[in-house]
């Protein structure tokens, strides 16, 4: 008897120590394992000395905002679209801006930021495809993005130097109080700065075409060149390529194809003929960049995203969030790719993306291929305006500003606008049309734009 009470206990003990919870001395291990953590943050070290110098350049920046050093910084910044062309061309300003003065009394500290969140970078798979061809770290290690600033623009814009745009014409809302030492931009001159330097607007097919031409310009200057890392010129080839069509478009100017030419020379592709490389990143890239068909409805509008706020004559609403949103396929594709392929699960993945991130008017441009009658592709464009009323304005405000920006839209009668073949199903703020003509975010936006800031 006293032997199998005995047993019972031990069995019994034995069932509540495995039964018992852990204690924090026994957790620990599993929660903050070294292996625990590399194995789940676990990247490809990048090759080479650009990528090296990114990742030392993170790292400095990094500390010297911890130390409170961020007044020695000078960020280069492109848009928040985030596409090859902008990346490149902050990376490559900043990679000069350190490199032509590190032999000089007042050696300087800049790093590229890019304005899109870690997560929507491989959104755009031509950008994963170019760092990748230029042996950069997997999973953008190497790179700083906007939500891994270790504190928000509106207060670090007051502490850093100052900032270079680049691809963009003027800074973001939560940029405005940083100076604004240089633009390199091939859009619209809108004013801002007019005291930067070097201060350069043209109309180019790439941005990092004047960023590159530039960076040329001052290397050749110097008492002796600096190390111009392959990988980054092969990188500023592909972004060009990429934007010009291989040196082949309409857009392709001869500031593109000349400084193609002189980033060639020094590069590890120097015995190679121009056109057969730009074609052959052009055809690579842009395959890539077609591959989207693996993408949820909300990647999709948060891929190519542009937007900020926008004054109006309001006293009520003297600000108004407006963003605007490209997207590769036909509403009736993106309809398609939704939980519930219906009309209202577009609408309901957009208020929940929108609501987000606090947007109150948005505006996305949809362009696809059709073909006609068995002949040549035709190009369709689509244009859908909605309005919010959750975030700024009331409903009556929301039902106003619908009403002026939609007037605004159709009074430009040369787009040929017509109403989409489900208009009879919208809700009350929302429009989707439906035209042929050329005209791009670029023409869009200020038409928008101009409305808003109209409204009163």
């Amino acid at each position: 008897m006293r032997t199998l009470i005995a047993l019972s206990t031990v069995l019994l003990v034995s069932l509540q120590v495995r039964a018992a919870p852990l204690t924090e001395q026994h957790q620990q291990p599993i929660v903050d394992s070294p292996s625990r953590d590399y194995a789940i943050k676990k990247f490809q070290k990048g090759v080479g000395h650009f990528s090296d110098w990114s990742r030392t350049t993170k790292k400095e920046f990094l500390i010297d905002w911890q130390a409170g050093k961020a007044s020695e910084w000078t960020l280069v910044q492109g848009n928040e679209g985030g596409d090859l062309d902008s990346m490149t061309a902050a990376l490559a300003w900043a990679y000069h801006l350190e490199h032509s003065t590190e032999n000089t009394s007042r050696p300087l500290k800049a790093i590229a930021l890019l304005q899109t969140p870690t997560d929507a970078l491989d959104l755009r798979p031509e950008n994963k495809l170019a760092l990748d061809n230029s042996k950069m770290t997997s999973g953008h290690e190497d790179l700083l993005t906007i939500d891994e600033l270790p504190e928000d623009p509106e207060t670090l814009s007051h502490k850093v130097r100052g900032i270079v745009l680049v691809d963009h014409a003027e800074p973001l809302r939560k940029w405005s109080s940083a100076k604004i030492l240089s633009i390199f931009d091939h859009h619209v001159d809108r004013g801002v700065a007019p005291d930067a330097e070097p201060r350069i607007f043209e109309m180019t097919a790439s941005c990092t075409t004047i960023v590159a031409r530039q960076m040329l310009d001052e290397l050749e200057k110097l008492p002796q060149e600096y190390h111009l890392a392959h990988e980054l010129l092969e990188l500023i080839l592909s972004a060009i390529a990429i934007d010009s069509g291989g040196l082949t478009s309409d857009s392709t100017t001869d500031a593109d194809i000349k400084t193609s030419e002189r980033i060639l020379k020094r590069s590890n592709w120097s015995n190679r003929e121009l056109m057969e490389v730009m074609e052959n990143l052009d055809d690579e890239l842009s395959d890539s960049k077609k591959s989207l068909d693996h993408l949820s409805l909300r990647d999709l509008l948060r891929r190519d995203w542009k937007g900020d706020l926008v004054d109006t004559p309001s006293r009520r609403t003297p600000t108004v969030s407006l963003g605007f949103a490209s997207i590769p396929y036909s509403m009736d594709y993106q309809i398609n790719v939704t939980e519930f392929e219906e009309l209202f699960d577009w609408f309901a993945i957009h208020a929940a993306w929108t609501a987000e991130i606090g947007v109150d008017i948005s505006v996305c441009l949809n362009k696809y291929k059709v073909k006609e009658n068995g002949k040549k592709k035709k190009k369709i464009r689509e244009i859908v305006l909605v309005v919010r009323d959750d975030v700024r304005i009331d409903e009556a405000q929301a039902n106003s500003l619908f009403g002026v920006v939609k007037e605004a839209i159709e009074s430009h009668t040369e787009l040929g606008l017509k109403p989409w073949h489900r208009v009879d199903e919208l809700a009350p703020r929302q429009m989707v049309w439906s035209h042929e003509s050329d005209a791009s975010r670029k023409v869009i936006r200020p038409i928008v734009e101009d409305a808003v800031m109209g409204w009163d």
